[in-house]
């Protein structure tokens, strides 16, 4: 049976949308998320169905990446494409997995 309570995430990099690292802070993920909000906004790329879907995925990461328990469930339960990263990428991703899984890097107190 599944567990009803685990959130489904799109197969997507949230943090290559967002263009921050995998252990950024929530200062780095908020600043980079303005940039590309502005950036992409459909307001300045009118007609442009490519602009808009990139606005909306940008909105949908943020939205994960900046709720510390949607963050936190994201990064253990996500859906990762492996075939899609180059090994450094790889290596940054399951480390910060590791150093979370084994409580370190992460602040008890901002999750629970």
């Amino acid at each position: 049976m599944e567990d009803d309570n685990k959130t489904t995430y799109k197969c997507k990099d949230y943090y290559k949308v967002l263009e921050v690292e995998y252990d950024a802070s929530d200062e780095k993920i908020r600043l980079n998320y303005r940039k590309l909000a502005l950036k992409w906004h459909p307001d300045k790329h009118k007609c442009n169905d490519a602009a808009t879907t990139k606005f909306q995925e940008i909105n949908e990461a943020y939205s994960v990446l900046s709720d510390p328990h949607k963050r936190l469930d994201y990064d253990l339960n996500g859906n990762y494409e492996i075939n899609n990263y180059t090994l450094p990428e790889y290596l940054a991703r399951f480390k910060g997995m590791i150093l979370t899984c084994n409580g370190l890097g992460i602040s008890q107190d901002s999750v629970w």
